[in-house]
């Protein structure tokens, strides 16, 4: 009886240990995913503040590269 009594006791403060470590490891998880999020608008942030001067000049380059496309239409529809 006593050592039936002692493995239920061991028992039990192994499920309760069990239950700290699943919060522990969803926690972690948490902590995981909003540090990922950081981390995405961090990047999003810095990308944007790096090239906010370079933007107008992009849509410059992208605008002679499609008046280049619609000349070579036309000329193929010639």
């Amino acid at each position: 009886m006593y050592l039936h009594d002692e493995l239920r006791h061991e028992n039990a403060k192994l499920k309760q240990l069990l239950a700290e470590k699943n919060d522990e490891v969803r926690q972690l998880k948490n902590s995981r995913k909003e540090l990922e999020v950081m981390y995405t608008n961090l990047k999003m942030a810095r990308t944007i503040s790096i090239h906010d001067k370079d933007i107008s000049d992009t849509k410059q380059r992208l605008s002679r590269l499609v008046r280049e496309v619609d000349k070579c239409i036309a000329l193929l529809n010639e």
